[in-house]
């Protein structure tokens, strides 16, 4: 390939449709089911889809064979399903390549900047501000444009399958029913490519090399049927907050952070701590710096590899929700009759997820305290992912596509996030390489406010997909 000109068509389609199309997305506040259980009702899912099949469409018509279509299980959020056959003799469903992405969307969430909003799109330094560009919503965009890249240069390619799901930051739980309900289809995949990781940093083509898994539920303790002056009752009835500070203890160590119940804790592979060294040799302090602290905090360590194993490898316990708390201007004088605190606990890659889920249940619930009505709910438990090693062919492909996009080599490193989807088709495809990449970047603020997604690199992910898809036709068999 030209890369020249490869770069420059990538270039070309970023600024003159895909950025447009995305500003357009943006605009669309289709929630994911967990956040808008009405999503049938509401539209915005479906308005969503409809957009970015509107989009794609209108490019397939330039890749012969191509074919889009929206598939819709009975009470299940709908797919974008494309086939495209490639250029290679027979298809073969055997040598397939899985382009994935999802464009459902975290919440609204408060904190945004001032004139910054999730569903306001804002382009501003090379930035797309607003809620789902970076996360996932770009992903239809390039996967489909760096099939018309290979076809502007005629370079061939395989058969390729391009799936967007509207699911994903609810668990995914839809998604397992559509790729059995589609596997004739989707054939066996050799190679997928997964555009909804991170990158260390916008320098260079980041690799992905494991997921965290996330195990997750409600902790409620009740003391009381129903509030009570606290002049009255305080001495004699427990703080529900303090016993649930109580039994969180017994499963994590407040001073330290870190989780107590075996199943939670595994043996970090060894090439995985190497790949930690050297990604932080090429992030520095730039790996803690990039979060908004506030005051004087500081992460739990200086050691910089270490603070990559604690975000990759390690489990932490983050307390996302609470109930039972009145905020404070209407918190009265007041004993609570109960504290619910919602959980989520980011598992190891190679954690279990059901024995972490019931060691998290079993450890809470134990024995309460002072006899209170302690219950643990189990939300979820999805499993991590640890890439298979990759091939000769895939490593060299993916060393080229970053000096090419990025004028630098390519880094590798884990990610702290959950992407179910992975770890399913990791188990329905052993056999299959994976290519893992994204464009969060540092700020970049996903599910969070101020989200945006750095269009060069957008770009630059683009192309390099383009040649990795190019490299994977030509590789020996």
């Amino acid at each position: 390939m030209d890369d020249v000109a490869l770069n420059r068509f990538v270039d070309q389609v970023w600024e003159g449709e895909i950025t447009p199309a995305l500003v357009d997305y943006i605009r669309i506040p289709a929630k994911s089911p967990a956040f808008d259980p009405e999503w049938e009702k509401s539209g915005f899912i479906d308005q969503a889809v409809e957009h970015m099949a509107g989009w794609a469409r209108g490019k397939i018509e330039a890749l012969p064979g191509a074919t889009l279509e929206v598939v819709r299980l009975p009470g299940r959020t709908p797919v974008i399903l494309i086939e495209s056959p490639g250029d290679l003799e027979g298809g073969d469903l055997d040598d397939t390549v899985l382009l994935y992405g999802h464009l459902d969307k975290q919440p609204e969430m408060v904190g945004w900047s001032e004139g910054l909003g999730p569903w306001e799109p804002v382009i501003k330094d090379d930035r797309l501000y607003g809620r789902g560009g970076a996360d996932d919503g770009y992903a239809i965009y390039a996967s489909v444009t760096a099939l018309l890249a290979l076809r502007d240069q005629g370079v061939k390619c395989a058969r390729c399958v391009v799936l967007i799901e509207a699911c994903e930051e609810s668990g995914s739980y839809d998604l397992p029913f559509y790729v059995d309900h589609l596997k004739d289809r989707i054939g066996a995949p050799s190679l997928v490519i997964c555009l909804d990781s991170g990158c260390g940093n916008y320098d260079q083509l980041w690799l992905t090399t494991s997921l965290r898994g996330l195990a997750g539920g409600l902790l409620t303790v009740e003391v009381l049927s129903e509030g009570v002056h606290s002049g009255d009752a305080s001495g004699l009835v427990p703080d529900s907050f303090r016993l649930a500070r109580q039994v969180l203890s017994r499963f994590e160590d407040e001073k330290t952070g870190a989780i107590g119940p075996k199943p939670f804790n595994v043996e970090i592979p060894a090439e995985r701590q190497a790949q930690a060294k050297v990604a932080a040799q090429a992030l520095g302090e730039s790996i803690w710096r990039r979060f908004p602290f506030a005051g004087t905090t500081a992460p739990p360590s200086r050691d910089l590899a270490e603070l990559i194993l604690n975000r990759t490898w390690r489990p932490a316990l983050t307390v996302i929700g609470a109930a039972g708390l009145p905020a404070p201007a209407n918190a009265g004088n007041v004993l609570r009759p109960a504290t619910a605190l919602a959980l989520s606990v980011r598992l190891p890659p190679t954690a279990d997820p059901d024995a972490c889920i019931k060691a998290l249940a079993d450890t809470l619930t134990a024995e309460p305290p002072q006899g209170a009505v302690v219950k643990f709910e189990g939300k979820q438990a999805s499993p991590g992912w640890n890439a298979p090693p990759l091939q000769p062919w895939l490593e060299a492909a993916v060393q080229r596509a970053s000096h090419a996009t990025f004028g630098r080599e390519a880094a590798m490193m884990g990610e702290g996030g959950t992407i179910p989807f992975i770890g399913m088709l990791g188990e329905k495809f052993p056999d299959a390489q994976f290519l893992i990449t994204g464009v969060l970047g540092p700020a970049s603020n996903a599910h969070g406010p101020n989200e945006f997604i750095h269009l060069p690199t957008g770009r630059k992910v683009t192309a390099a997909a383009a040649l990795i898809l190019a490299a994977h036709a030509q590789r020996p068999r």
